[in-house]
């Protein structure tokens, strides 16, 4: 089902994207199940330098701390992005605003969902493969769901088409109101302006990420001890 939503939906470039994709995703995997979260970055994770975090803001800190506690390990996007504090603060106050809630007809899934096909679009592999592993986790499904009318309309604003009336007709018929058109809109916009950050920056997925929501997650001392 998620292949033929993928047909209707994505051009020819992103099928040639998943052939670009497929290796690193492969090496990742193998390179995941290797990896500690404990163990050093690499140096290659972003073409800018990783600020020390003795040299960061506390607030900054502490946010990168609650996140690798809580996953296991700190998504390369912090580290990249902490090149800039202030705009580091000012991206992921946006981000918070956009995916970490579930209203009107969207879930997390449904939001994650979106990144996924708007950066496939924008061939961006950190996002590709980081929100995947999130859309994993949220829907409890290792595929893709059948999402048409709400794909659809994200690519649509992900390409610049023209947004018409009927592009909220079809939501709608399945749906998702005016508000939720919105969300979908302000996601794909929003990760657009990411994925080109991360073409600049040039930045690179975690290991982790491949396994993310594919192979059950090794219980650590902190998971006893919580119990």
């Amino acid at each position: 089902m998620a292949s033929s939503v993928l047909l209707k939906l994505l051009r020819p470039s992103a099928f040639t994207l998943f052939a670009i994709f497929r290796p690193a995703v492969e090496r990742g995997a193998i390179i995941a199940s290797r990896r500690v979260s404990s163990d050093s970055p690499p140096d290659n994770i972003s073409r800018y330098p990783v600020p020390y975090k003795k040299d960061l803001p506390y607030d900054i800190v502490a946010l990168m701390e609650e996140v690798e506690t809580k996953g296991g390990f700190l998504p390369n996007v912090f580290k990249a992005l902490s090149h800039r504090p202030a705009e580091f603060r000012a991206f992921f106050a946006y981000y918070n605003e956009l995916m970490n809630k579930e209203t009107g007809g969207l879930t997390k899934a449904d939001r994650e969902l979106i990144v996924v096909a708007t950066s496939m679009h924008n061939q961006c592999l950190y996002c590709v493969v980081s929100h995947s592993a999130l859309h994993r986790i949220y829907s409890k499904k290792p595929t893709l769901a059948d999402q048409l009318a709400m794909l659809d309309f994200a690519l649509a604003v992900c390409r610049s088409d023209t947004i018409t009336d009927q592009h909220f007709l079809l939501l709608e018929e399945v749906g998702f109101d005016r508000e939720d058109a919105w969300d979908i809109g302000a996601i794909a916009a929003f990760f657009a302006m990411s994925n080109r950050m991360a073409h600049v920056t040039d930045m690179r997925p975690n290991g982790e990420f491949y396994n993310l929501g594919r192979v059950p997650r090794a219980k650590g001392k902190q998971d006893r001890e919580s119990k």
